[in-house]
């Protein structure tokens, strides 16, 4: 019976610190509401974001220090009262906008259309996410990732797997021979064509 009202009593205490926050985000300058604001608790892995007219809810405790962040404006840190009454607290939290001051920029053209077309046709151009995604996945890189990137405890274990049950398909008979193989024999020129068992100096 004491544990029991022991663990009651514990439950009504968590129960009391328990509090639903919700309110709205809004521009200090002129009160309109900001969507897509991050709302976390710090020092824990839980949050929400307000919605299109900037407001939220979420659940928190007596004491927890609410973070809201946002790209454009300078994030700002409440806590939440320890001695609030009930088990709800609104705030109506104003954020200011985040100026970020660049470095000048001088914009000079070219002394004649000749040499803007010159260095317009032999500038360097970054590669997009296509040419990148094609260039790692080309037979020259990965034929080099395979052979220098070992291989994983799954690969070593399904190549040992292979390795037992060809010895038990084959077992009491001489296993075949790829000299055979026109497969193999494919493979073989084209490593020759290749230059693969060239001498290595």
């Amino acid at each position: 019976m004491l544990s029991s009202s022991r663990t009651m009593a514990q439950f009504e205490s968590v129960r009391d610190s328990v509090v639903q926050l919700y309110g709205i985000v809004m521009t200090a300058d002129s009160l309109v509401g900001i969507p897509a604001v991050s709302i976390t608790v710090k020092g824990q892995n839980r949050g929400t974001i307000t919605n299109n007219e900037g407001v939220f809810s979420i659940v928190v405790m007596k004491g927890d220090q609410v973070e809201f962040t946002h790209v454009s404006y300078k994030h700002k840190l409440v806590t939440i009262p320890r001695n609030i009454e009930g088990n709800q607290y609104s705030v109506v939290q104003l954020m200011v906008a985040d100026t970020v001051y660049l470095p000048a920029t001088i914009i000079r053209p070219r002394p004649t259309a000749a040499q803007f077309a010159r260095d317009f046709v032999n500038a360097e151009v970054d590669d997009d996410d296509i040419e990148i995604a094609r260039k790692n996945t080309s037979i020259a890189a990965r034929r080099a990732l395979l052979k220098t990137v070992p291989s994983d405890g799954r690969e070593a274990t399904n190549i040992q797997l292979r390795n037992v049950a060809n010895r038990a398909v084959y077992a009491g008979q001489t296993p075949p021979m790829n000299i055979f193989n026109p497969a193999a024999w494919a493979d073989f020129i084209e490593s020759w064509k290749r230059g693969d068992y060239k001498r290595k100096n």
